[in-house]
């Protein structure tokens, strides 16, 4: 005869298996487990805590426009960096894209001398041609790949002024 304890840990697994369109045939005594190769999170480090949305997202609508505020606000919270936004329906941005799509080159080489990741799109907007060139020679759908806002590749070099990339872009079109 069962415990009742048995008998509550069967029925909740053979129900929970059921569930899923299983028979349980399982003892109460064997421990249902995830094997290894199939629980990665276990391995991951401790992680610090995340940067407030609202925080990130003031940071990102200041890097569109203020140096000043972008400055200030990375001297207190360095990890602002590289912290992106959601607008929704995947439209993510870092404070370097913002700079970027708005042509501000002051604001995007700050950014990268205190370690904001490099995209296409800020290469683009910097006049990296050998970047963009390398890029696009390696993976030539990435020109048509839409950036922050679904800006463009095209618009972000021609909102840096950037000659080089333009030229390249236009040659690399016709290709």
């Amino acid at each position: 005869m069962k415990t009742r304890r048995e008998f509550i840990v069967t029925t909740a697994l053979g129900f929970g298996l059921a569930a899923v369109g299983a028979r349980s045939e399982t003892p109460a005594s064997t421990a249902i487990t995830t094997p290894e190769w199939k629980n990665p999170v276990k391995d991951f480090p401790e992680r610090a805590p995340q940067v407030e949305a609202g925080l990130a997202k003031r940071f990102v609508i200041a890097a569109h426009t203020d140096l000043a505020a972008v400055q200030e606000m990375l001297a207190v919270r360095p990890e602002l960096v590289n912290a992106t936004w959601d607008w929704g329906k995947g439209d993510f941005e870092s404070g370097l894209g913002a700079a970027s799509h708005m042509g501000r080159k002051d604001i995007a080489h700050y950014l990268l001398e205190h370690n904001a990741r490099l995209d296409i799109f800020a290469a683009a907007m910097l006049d990296l041609y050998e970047v963009v060139k390398g890029a696009l020679t390696a993976q030539p759908k990435m020109l048509d790949v839409p950036g922050p806002h679904g800006i463009s590749l095209l618009a972000h070099a021609k909102y840096g002024k950037a000659a080089q990339v333009l030229e390249f872009l236009g040659t690399f079109r016709s290709s």
